[in-house]
């Protein structure tokens, strides 16, 4: 049988979480892509062997991302992981769900230590080539100096990249170190459980139009979506 999309381990998500990530999103930095250019997305995964459980999911929430921006002109997105020893890897930008659907099937997680301060440093530069216009970041621990972390983080946030990050599981060392990355970049910590990988994929399109297309773009789509964007977008101001 093929994994069910709907079943991911992890803590308990409240419905207060939510709404405090909702409303961190709205204060991230407006987001609009110059004209003529699309937006642009990096997706950055823990792939260490805890992970392997819902990396088949992942791959499916990134194709939602897609379908939800090419009303509003695309979105490219990277995919950056992490795995095994010092193992680290940033695919090429895609502009489709296909090509990057392909790179991630063929990932298998391997047991090591986290490298989020590769994947904030990574952004760091890429970003200095060419602007990011947000991170995403999934992962369930955190293995790494704390202080060197929040530093990178304080880069990335000058330079108006928000890191938004999706915290698998409950374990208190990464969510504290997730908070900081978050409010150090301008954006928002949520973790997620069992039973809120819809309310996942509805938020990670909700991040990925506003990549792509900004708060005026994201009114738009709470309109069709409802639920959890719907109140995102009442917060989040027009101009």
């Amino acid at each position: 049988m093929p994994p069910d999309r709907d079943k991911l381990p992890g803590a308990p998500t409240t419905s207060t979480e939510v709404d405090a990530f909702l409303k961190k999103l709205t204060t991230a930095p407006r987001i609009h892509p110059a004209p003529g250019q699309r937006g642009r997305l990096m997706f950055a995964l823990d792939a260490t062997a805890s992970r392997q459980p819902t990396w088949n999911q992942a791959c499916h929430l990134q194709a939602d991302m897609f379908k939800e921006t090419a009303a509003l002109g695309g979105l490219d997105i990277q995919l950056v992981f992490y795995r095994g020893f010092a193992e680290f890897r940033a695919s090429e930008w895609f502009g489709e769900a296909a090509g990057l659907l392909k790179y991630m099937s063929a990932v298998t997680c391997l047991g090591g230590k986290t490298q989020i301060g590769r994947v904030l440093s990574f952004a760091i530069d890429e970003t200095k080539r060419r602007r990011v216009n947000a991170l995403v970041f999934v992962g369930d621990c955190m293995e790494e100096d704390i202080d060197a972390l929040c530093h990178k983080a304080g880069e990335l946030g000058l330079l108006g990249v928000p890191v938004f990050v999706f915290h698998e599981g409950s374990d208190p060392t990464a969510a504290a170190a997730f908070r900081q990355i978050a409010r150090l970049t301008h954006g928002a910590y949520c973790p997620f459980d069992s039973n809120s990988a819809r309310q996942l994929r509805e938020l990670l399109s909700a991040v990925a139009v506003y990549a792509a297309g900004g708060p005026a773009a994201l009114e738009d789509y709470s309109r069709r979506a409802g639920g959890a964007t719907l109140l995102l977008a009442r917060q989040v101001p027009r101009s």
